[in-house]
């Protein structure tokens, strides 16, 4: 499972995520309903239900939990390789929230695996 026992990779790299304005999933759980935001983390699944119209749920993980995202297909389309292809990805655009529901909405994607160097991870797909 890739699992460790000691700190999480993104314990190390907050410094560089931060100063690319990336927050973590604590920080973004604060903010409001249509706040912009920019969520970076491990993906950790992904997901592309046939009822769901094409678009894809990833789930990202960082030092601090888990972040949702949402990409419409209007995203993948542009952004197939990062979509589906990174390791580590960084989100912008939207925060959005409805009482316990919380996701980022993707507008624009970003492969930052390169920052994990050897490090090997795998996610859970589901197509």
């Amino acid at each position: 499972m890739g699992l460790t026992l000691n700190r999480h990779p993104l314990a190390l790299l907050r410094p560089q995520l931060a100063a690319k304005r990336f927050v973590p999933a604590t920080t973004l759980a604060t903010y409001k309903n249509g706040q912009l935001a920019r969520g970076c983390g491990i993906v950790t699944v992904r997901q592309r239900p046939g009822t769901a119209k094409g678009v894809v749920f990833m789930t990202l993980g960082d030092e601090t939990g888990p972040i949702n995202v949402i990409v419409w297909p209007s995203v993948l389309e542009r952004q197939r390789r990062e979509v589906l292809g990174a390791t580590l990805v960084g989100v912008y655009r939207k925060w959005q929230c409805e009482g316990e529901v919380r996701h980022l909405i993707a507008q624009h994607l970003v492969d930052l695996s390169p920052l994990l160097g050897r490090l090997s991870t795998r996610s859970r797909d589901f197509y």
